[in-house]
């Protein structure tokens, strides 16, 4: 059983004599012993908590697993070759001389696992231990293994079979049995060998004009377990203060699982310390959140081996290693969109766009670098479904244009048909269209690009005059729809912040923006989805809606005619109509669909040329008491069913939009 339950380590370096024995492994045998505290305290004081990987300490945490550890040791020194041995739980260790001469040089370790760490001496385990933390180690590591080995053995069965047939045929043919060839078949036998288990190279260490792309690409796979070549890969070298190494890759693809990029502990990077592998869980020790998708392998001679998650936090080092980590992850994907073509940063964008944008609102040391990373559609674009930048945006900006104009919506199609974009696009400006939940939020911390603002065409304070004639015109339209501005601001209340007259629509009889500070109505619209949303922030933050009028369109001249004429009911269900049909363009929701729906309904009568009020009466009859109801002995009597007056068309006067001396 002990037997079973044994494992073997074997080195064949310099070995210890009888006294480095004593010195190396007894000293944590005499627990609290004044050397050890001194120990403790010189490498405090020195700022050095590197103890692990120093023989005599990690060594002891053998007995973890091992009720009893047997160290055979033969020095360079000289000839004699001794054994140490210790029990679990014993204070108490013995050195004697090994009579046998087993080994030339060096070290063996034998430990006599506990039932419970049976696992340890599986080679399964055993490999997948050196692999994930030693396989970049520069000296071999052998294991002794089984493995599936092809062997060629006859198949008594086939070959019995073939020579019964061989000798049916011989007696057919009347001649002599022959004996066949035997059948041979392939069966797998457990072939036990020492195998070398860390074959891969660390490349990070070689010089990258010696590395080829396909190097790059297939160590990348092996190492993250990916089947896609990576977008991009820088390798580098630091060298001053600190010296680290390593290599960043941009994968093919985004995981499956969105929501592993975001995850609490990124496990893309992986941190070595002497090619010893330390760790690949971390917070944002050495990536930012945004940054979380690359991955990479990092090797530093400076941190100690045993790096705790309190030395990664308050290591200057720890710290000039992310700040590197992030700017050339940054310089990557600058590369990567420089490409002529864009393919692969177009993928790159499909991929991490969303990353990117957080960074923008994260990264305020960055911000100004990951701007120009970012890309959205335009009204501007000559393809289907291409991307532009800002600074393509800036090359085509019109002659004395100032700000960047954008509109966020729910989806493309949206932003292209609201009203707010209409004069715009129609004087030649180019929009942004908007259309990720968090490009609004980004695009509100950017605020600004390249000393220009970037304005939400939604909100209020647009001003599209080009000149001084412009603005004058609009000054004396103001004062000639003075009548309708004050009239839709008493009939709509507090509904409305103000009314206004616009020069932002060409089509849309009206609009409503919201106020500068507050949110847009894509923006509200977003906070509402929030499961864990704050009503008094809701209401603290919704913008003021403003709503403006176009005083080209043929419905405010007709409101402004009913306006004049003080027919105040007509004007007041127009200016209702108007009011929430612009809730709906604009990017709201209607307080009641179902009184906005019964509107609509009755418009459509109308334009059939139905007489909306012959179905009032049925609606009167429907309404009256229960008591007028006839009895249930009474025969009920039959009613006569309203009919819908149909209203013959007569030729009103052209000038009247509204028909006003037709009234029903």
């Amino acid at each position: 059983m002990l037997l079973a339950l044994c494992l073997r380590c074997r080195d064949s370096g310099i070995g210890m004599t009888k006294e480095q024995l004593l010195e190396n492994l007894g000293t944590i045998a005499r627990s609290g012993t004044k050397r050890f505290m001194e120990m403790m305290k010189e490498a405090k004081s020195a700022g050095e908590n590197n103890l692990i990987g120093q023989f005599g300490v990690g060594f002891y945490s053998a007995f973890l697993v091992a009720d009893r550890v047997t160290v055979v040791t033969k020095s360079a020194e000289e000839d004699k070759q001794w054994i140490w041995s210790a029990a679990a739980g014993s204070h108490k260790f013995t050195i004697k001389e090994d009579e046998s001469t087993s080994l030339i040089r060096g070290t063996r370790i034998v430990l006599h696992c506990k039932e419970d760490a049976d696992e340890l001496i599986d080679p399964v385990m055993l490999s997948r231990l050196i692999k994930q933390y030693s396989q970049f180690i520069s000296f071999p590591i052998k294991l002794y293994s089984a493995k599936k080995e092809p062997v060629k053995v006859v198949d008594d069965e086939a070959t019995k079979r073939k020579q019964e047939a061989e000798d049916k045929k011989a007696a057919e043919e009347s001649r002599e049995k022959t004996t066949v060839e035997p059948v041979m078949k392939t069966e797998y036998t457990d072939s036990w060998d020492w195998r070398t288990e860390n074959e891969n190279k660390p490349i990070w260490v070689r010089n990258p004009k010696d590395v080829s792309d396909e190097t790059y690409n297939e160590f990348f796979k092996t190492t993250f377990s990916e089947f896609l070549d990576p977008l991009a890969h820088q390798h580098f070298n630091v060298e001053g203060t600190i010296e680290f190494s390593g290599i960043l890759y941009i994968p093919g693809m985004a995981p499956f699982d969105q929501q592993q990029m975001q995850a609490a502990k990124s496990r893309n990077i992986k941190l070595y310390v002497k090619r010893v592998f330390i760790s690949d869980e971390f917070d944002d020790n050495l990536m930012p959140r945004y940054l979380s998708f690359i991955k990479g392998v990092v090797d530093s001679s400076d941190l100690p081996l045993n790096v705790s998650r309190e030395i990664l936090q308050e290591s200057r080092i720890t710290r000039l290693i992310r700040k590197q980590l992030v700017k050339r992850s940054i310089d990557m994907i600058s590369d990567l969109a420089s490409v002529e073509g864009g393919e692969d940063y177009r993928t790159f964008w499909e991929n991490f766009g969303r990353n990117i944008k957080i960074g923008v609102i994260e990264d305020t040391e960055n911000r100004d670098k990951l701007a120009k990373l970012v890309r959205f559609y335009s009204s501007a674009a000559t393809e289907e479904g291409k991307l532009v930048s800002l600074d393509e945006y800036i090359t085509r900006m019109k002659d004395g244009q100032k700000a960047i104009y954008y509109m966020a919506a729910d989806n493309l199609d949206v932003a292209r048909s609201a009203p707010f974009v209409e004069k715009l696009i129609s004087k030649g400006y180019e929009v942004l269209y908007l259309i990720d939940p968090v490009d609004e939020a980004m695009v509100t911390n950017l605020a600004t690009y390249d000393k220009r603002d970037l304005v939400d065409v939604s909100k209020e304070g647009l001003n599209l005059s080009d000149n001084e004639e412009d603005a004058k015109k609009t000054e004396e339209v103001t004062k000639e729809f003075a009548a309708v501005v004050d009239f839709l601001k008493k009939s709509l209340g507090e509904r409305v912040e103000a009314v206004k007259v616009s020069d932002r629509l060409t089509d849309s009889p009206c609009a409503l923006v919201t106020s500068k500070f507050g949110w847009s109505a894509n923006m509200e619209r977003i906070m509402k989805g929030q499961a864990f949303g704050d009503q008094r922030t809701m209401e603290y933050m919704k913008g003021r809606k403003i709503m403006e009028i176009n005083p080209d369109s043929d419905i405010i001249k007709g409101l402004k005619t009913l306006v004049a004429e003080k027919d105040e009911d007509r004007a007041r269900d127009l200016a209702d109509l108007l009011f929430e049909t612009s809730l709906l363009t604009s990017g709201f929701a209607v307080d009641s669909p179902r009184d906005y729906a019964g509107k609509v309904f009755t418009l459509m009568k109308i334009a059939l040329g139905y007489d909306g009020s012959a179905e009032s009466a049925p609606a009167a009859e429907s309404a009256a008491p229960a008591a007028e109801a006839p009895k249930a002995t009474e025969t009920p009597k039959k009613t006569k069913k309203a009919k819908s007056t149909v209203i013959e068309p007569e030729v009103v006067d052209p000038n009247d939009p509204w028909g006003g001396n037709n009234k029903a």
